[in-house]
């Protein structure tokens, strides 16, 4: 049985920062590739950021030099560290394996002043 679990989300003023987890069970985040893709209300998700098996990372150009992707393979955890937060960023954040395509279950990021 493979879980994604989030957590680290909240609300932040603009300019903050936010830093999000991926607990993961029933796989091994170092293995695959784990990727943070977020949703704000009305819109389509889309990518933020991906790092694959090998530790290569990718980003969306709007999160490019503010948002950095890691995993620690020891906890089995992703993390999405993300600085300079913009009111744009406000979406539920959704952590994905490309192993079977799971999802977990979303936290809520709300840049606000």
């Amino acid at each position: 049985q493979v879980q994604l679990v989030e957590s680290g989300g909240g609300l932040v003023q603009p300019g903050g920062s936010l830093r999000l987890a991926c607990a993961a069970s029933g796989i091994s985040v170092s293995l695959n590739a784990m990727a943070w893709y977020r949703q704000a209300l009305g819109k389509q998700r889309e990518l933020v950021a991906r790092i694959l098996a090998g530790g290569s990372t990718n980003y969306a150009d709007s999160v490019k030099d503010r948002f950095t992707i890691s995993r620690d393979n020891a906890l089995n955890t992703v993390y999405l560290q993300m600085n300079s937060l913009k009111p744009e960023d406000t979406a539920v954040y959704y952590c994905h394996t490309t192993y079977r395509g799971y999802w977990g279950q979303g936290t809520q990021v709300t840049v606000s002043s």
